[in-house]
């Protein structure tokens, strides 16, 4: 079996950029799939927050790299859903002077998260086992972005495009120092023992082309590097990578068309691509069965869109 080269709390430096770590959090007790960066910068920063669960490995990751908590000046959320912002109340704690940065749609879910919780909690089935009720962040501690804003962290400046395709909330940072792009969920899960990439398409907001715009707005950059919260970077042949992408995107969203019209049964066509993953060979069976089946059904909530 493949393995992800990481286990939970495994720190690494990503080595085409400057000061930019990443940490695995272990998210979904996998390793390789939930990956939380720190750019130590003049004003240091983290990018994503994680789950939530095991925040403290955040935490060591700060420790490790010399980033005091006092010290740490932003944190970023890159949309509201848990596993990228679960973490940020508990984060936002234990720093006290870090300033939260999150798509203007999404502020209002940090602070009070309970409409947030329920969202997931539809959503993710019974994966959510795996999470903690994320503590709310104070609304004076929020700073909203726009597409556009840029944020300042001294010798270096990371500039926020909204990339709603995934989610109203989600966006994806530019950085001006090394030329990455913190893709956020815009450009798929990164699956680095495959050298492959996912598709990402979970209820209830999923919209095929909203999606392939955004992956066109990560190209419009012209990254040099993308970091991925799932999972890891990505420097070599990154064009590449983004056209497997929306090639991954319009198959997938056919395959699932075309199953549901054989099928006629949208739990007999979730079960259909569970059980046929190829991502248990990276990932413990459960979690990619899950992850597979809450996608599908992403792609099946659009499509009922689309008929209404």
């Amino acid at each position: 079996m493949p393995q992800s080269g990481t286990s939970p709390g495994d720190g690494a430096r990503v080595d085409a950029c400057t000061d930019v770590h990443y940490v695995d959090t272990g998210m979904y007790d996998t390793p390789g799939y939930g990956a939380v960066y720190v750019v130590d910068a003049e004003r240091p920063a983290v990018l994503d927050t994680g789950i939530g669960t095991h925040h403290e490995r955040v935490l060591d990751a700060l420790d490790e790299v010399g980033i005091a908590r006092d010290d740490l000046g932003a944190i970023v959320v890159s949309h509201v859903h848990l596993d990228h912002a679960g973490g940020a109340g508990f984060l936002a704690d234990a720093c006290p002077n870090a300033d939260v940065y999150v798509h203007e749609i999404g502020a209002p879910h940090l602070v009070d998260p309970a409409d947030l919780v329920a969202g997931t909690k539809r959503a993710v089935g019974d994966q959510w086992r795996y999470y903690v009720d994320p503590e709310p962040v104070p609304e004076s501690r929020i700073v909203e972005l726009a597409d556009g804003d840029r944020i300042d962290l001294g010798d270096r400046t990371l500039t926020a495009h909204h990339a709603p395709g995934h989610a109203p909330h989600q966006v994806v940072l530019e950085d001006d120092r090394d030329g990455f792009v913190h893709t956020a969920d815009a450009a798929g899960i990164w699956v680095p023992a495959l050298s492959e990439v996912h598709e990402t398409s979970p209820p209830p907001n999923f919209e095929l082309e909203t999606c392939l715009d955004d992956v066109a707005t990560i190209r419009e950059r012209a990254p040099d590097v993308l970091l991925y919260p799932h999972f890891g970077p990505v420097a070599d042949d990154v064009d590449g990578v983004l056209d497997e992408y929306a090639t991954t995107l319009r198959e997938w969203v056919a395959r699932v068309r075309e199953k549901r019209a054989e099928l006629d049964d949208d739990e007999a066509v979730e079960r259909y691509f569970a059980e046929r993953t190829s991502l248990d060979e990276v990932w413990p069976a459960h979690k990619a069965e899950e992850e597979v089946a809450m996608n599908v059904r992403g792609v099946l909530v659009a499509l009922d869109r689309r008929v209404a």
